[in-house]
């Protein structure tokens, strides 16, 4: 059985949408980030970042978001969560799967934490360039999906639960996904999905939702 370690709202998401999307036994451990749990011996036992979320499948102990996602949509190739390997919607993918956790993830981690990278007195202002940035990272893919569905392919994928997630990070920025005109319908589609609400209910997690 898969134990997901996780916190609401955080990257554990899009993992957590994929195990309800599976409907396969799981344990789900709300890991308390106030209290500071993740940096406890017992944690970093398991994942050394001390970072949400981590998987554990028996003897195999994975860390990173996206590398969960991807494993999952591969242990289970019959839910159809990723196209085949070697098809070339597989490719793109991986084209879109790198660039939301290597571009628009990292840029809304600096969007959430500008101490990280700038003093006190130039906060504000590496917050307006993030803004900026990010309403330009969103276009591209606002304009993928034009006349599409899903993000990849004919069906709801990782790339999709991936995307929700990172656009649920945008919903407080002056620019947000769901203004957008493709990533507004797409994000209600995804919303509207019986996995989606029962990991809001389970994450406690209330509108708006993206």
């Amino acid at each position: 059985m898969y134990r997901l370690y996780n916190s609401p709202g955080t990257a554990g998401m899009a993992p957590h949408i994929l195990l309800r999307e599976l409907a396969v036994p799981h344990e789900m451990v709300f890991v308390d980030r106030d209290a500071g749990a993740h940096k406890t011996p017992e944690y970093l036992a398991l994942n050394p970042l001390g970072r949400l979320p981590t998987l554990v499948d028996g003897d195999l102990v994975l860390f990173e978001a996206a590398a969960i996602c991807l494993y999952l949509a591969d242990r289970h190739p019959e839910a159809r969560l990723a196209p085949p390997v070697g098809h070339p919607d597989r490719a793109r993918l991986y084209q879109w799967l790198m660039f939301l956790t290597n571009t628009i993830q990292a840029d809304l981690m600096i969007w959430f934490y500008p101490e990280r990278v700038a003093d006190d007195s130039h906060q504000s202002e590496a917050r307006v360039r993030i803004e900026e940035r990010l309403a330009a990272m969103f276009a591209p893919l606002d304009a993928a999906l034009a006349g599409r569905e899903w993000l990849v392919g004919e069906h709801f994928s990782i790339g999709d639960a991936f995307l929700f997630m990172l656009a649920r990070w945008s919903r407080n920025l002056p620019r947000k996904a769901r203004d957008m005109p493709n990533l507004g319908p797409y994000l209600a589609r995804i919303a509207s999905r019986p996995a989606v609400r029962e990991m809001f209910a389970v994450e406690g997690l209330s509108a708006p939702y993206y």
